[in-house]
C-alpha cells in the first residue's frame, strides 16, 4: 500500500509540474537559511568540552580598582584573568585533581635542518593543561609536573607545526631552538581545534589553537610577557619583569578540575580564606567576589555569543514559517485541484483515512525533495560565506570563516526541519480533502 501511496504522489507530482516546484523551492529556501544560521550558531555557541562542563573551572578574584569595576559592560563580573602572584597562591593547592596556569606568548622556532626561522603561536603552560583539555597527541604525550620548576627545556608541537618542520615525522626526541633556547620535542599533537578557544578567551575567540607549548617556568626564566591582553590599574612602578610579577596587573588565566561537590565547596573555601588573607594585608578592597565558573557559564558570561546572533536565529525561524504558510496554501490548492481523482477512489471505496495517509505521503515525499534542495543551497551558501571571507584576506587556518562548513549537525538539522516542519505544514491541506464527502468530488466530472 506504501508503494502505491508513493506512485500516486509522484503522478500527483507530474500533473502539476510548476506548484511542486515552486512548493520545493519555498520548503528548500527555508531550510537552507534555518540550516545555515544553526550552523554558524552551533559552532560559534557550542560548549566544545561539555562532557566535563561539572569539572573544568575558571578562576576569578575582584582584585580590581575598589573605585570601579573591572567592566562597565559587565560590572558583577570580575576580571576574567588572574595576578602572577594570586595565581601562584591558589595553583599551591592541593584539592584540584588537575589545575592549570597558562597564557599566550610570541615565539620563534629555528634551527630545524633547511627549515626558515618562523614567528610560531605559542603557549606557556603547566604539566595538566594537556590531561585537563582532554588535547590528543599523535606522538609522544606532554611533560610532567617536575617539568613546570624548574622548567626543562620540552616542547610540545601542533600537528601542523610539525609537519612543517619535520615533514609530519614522528620529531618526539628531536631538539630545535626556540626564542634561541635549545628545546626537546616530547609530544605531536593530533588536529585540534576547540571553537570556541575557551581555555583562553582574551585573543581571537575562534582562533586556532596554539603551535607550540612550553612550560610554565620558562615564563619567569625568559620573562615572556602574554602578547594577547593584559590589564593594569592603579599607580604601580613597574619597571623590571619582578615588579610586573609582584603587581596588580591581570595577566594569567587558570583553571581547575574539581570532580565532586566536596572538592569544590573545598576550592571555594580556600579561595576565600586567600581573599580574607589579602583583604587584611590591604589587597581586594572591592566586595568579595571569588568565582569557579564552568566552561558553559564562562562561555555565556564573557559574551561569546552575542545578542545578534540569537536574533539571527529567530528570523531564519521566521523565514522558515512565512515558507511553511505559502506551502500550505499551495497544498490545498493543489489537493482541492485534484479532487476530481480523490473522488473516484472515495466512490471505489477508499476510506477517509486512506485519502489522508495518501495526501500525507504526497507531503512527506515532497519533504524529501525539499530537504534534498535544501541542503544543496545551504551547502552553497556556506561555501560563499567562505569564499567572501577569502576575498576579503581573512582566510587563514582556523578563524570564524571556518566555522561555515556544513557538519552532521546541520544534516541532522535539515533532515528535522524538512520531515517535522513540511509534515506539520500538510496536515491541514491532507485532513481537508479528505473530509470532503465524495459527491462532491464527483460533481466536478
Amino acid at each position: 500500500m506504501f508503494a502505491y501511496n508513493v506512485r500516486l504522489a509522484l503522478k500527483s507530482f507530474a500533473r502539476n509540474p510548476g506548484i511542486t516546484a515552486l512548493m520545493v523551492l519555498a520548503i528548500a529556501l527555508g531550510i537552507a537559511v534555518c540550516v545555515m544560521t544553526l550552523t554558524v550558531y552551533h559552532a560559534m555557541s557550542g560548549n566544545p568540552i561539555w562532557w566535563k562542563n561539572d569539572r573544568l573551572y575558571a578562576v576569578t578574584m575582584d582584585n580590581w580598582d575598589p573605585k570601579q569595576p573591572y567592566s562597565k559592560h559587565s560590572p558583577t563580573l570580575p576580571p576574567p584573568e588572574m595576578t602572577y602572584k594570586d595565581a601562584q597562591a591558589l595553583y599551591r593547592s592541593d584539592i584540584p585533581q588537575r589545575k592549570v596556569i597558562t597564557y599566550a606568548t610570541d615565539g620563534v622556532i629555528s634551527g630545524v635542518g633547511a627549515v626558515p626561522s618562523a614567528h610560531v603561536r605559542s603557549r606557556v603552560t603547566t604539566a595538566d593543561f594537556f590531561a585537563m583539555f582532554e588535547v590528543p597527541f599523535r606522538y609522544g604525550n606532554g611533560w610532567s609536573r617536575s617539568a613546570d620548576n624548574p622548567a626543562q627545556p620540552v616542547i610540545v608541537l601542533s600537528r601542523e607545526e610539525n609537519d612543517k618542520l619535520f615533514g609530519g615525522a614522528n620529531s618526539v626526541g628531536r631538539t630545535l631552538r626556540w626564542n634561541d633556547h635549545e628545546f626537546r620535542v616530547v609530544g605531536v599533537l593530533e588536529e585540534w581545534f576547540p571553537r570556541p578557544r575557551f581555555y583562553d578567551l582574551n585573543g581571537g575567540m575562534f582562533d586556532p589553537a596554539e603551535d607550540a607549548y612550553i612550560p610554565y617556568g620558562w615564563g619567569a626564566d625568559l620573562e615572556l610577557l602574554n602578547n594577547e591582553e593584559t590589564d593594569c590599574w592603579g599607580s604601580e612602578q613597574i619597571n623590571t619583569y619582578k615588579d610586573f610579577m609582584a603587581s596588580d596587573c591581570v595577566w594569567q588565566q587558570v583553571w581547575v578540575e574539581l570532580p565532586d561537590r566536596s572538592s569544590r565547596e573545598r576550592m571555594q573555601a580556600y579561595m576565600d580564606g586567600y581573599w580574607a588573607e589579602q583583604h587584611k594585608g590591604g589587597r581586594f578592597q572591592r566586595p568579595r567576589d571569588n568565582r569557579l565558573t564552568n566552561v558553559a557559564d564562562w562561555l555565556r558570561d564573557n559574551k561569546v555569543v552575542n545578542t545578534d546572533n540569537r536574533v539571527l536565529v529567530g528570523l531564519a525561524f521566521a523565514f522558515l514559517a512565512v515558507c511553511l504558510i505559502n506551502t500550505v496554501g499551495l497544498l490545498l490548492a493543489k489537493f482541492l485541484n485534484g479532487a476530481a481523482v480523490t473522488g473516484v477512489r472515495r466512490a471505489l471505496g477508499a476510506s477517509s483515512r486512506q485519502i489522508f495517509l495518501q495526501h500525507l505521503i504526497e507531503v512527506g515525499a515532497l519533504s524529501v525533495v525539499g530537504a534534498a534542495f535544501g541542503f544543496a543551497l545551504a551547502t552553497l551558501g556556506l561555501a560563499a560565506v567562505r569564499h567572501l571571507y577569502a576575498s576579503a584576506h581573512l582566510y587563514h587556518r582556523g578563524g570564524q570563516q571556518e566555522l561555515m562548513h556544513f557538519d552532521s549537525v546541520g544534516v541532522l538539522w535539515a533532515v528535522i526541519l524538512a520531515l517535522v516542519a513540511t509534515l506539520a505544514a500538510g496536515l491541514y491541506p491532507a485532513w481537508r480533502v479528505g473530509r470532503l464527502p465524495p459527491a462532491m468530488y464527483l460533481k466536478s466530472q
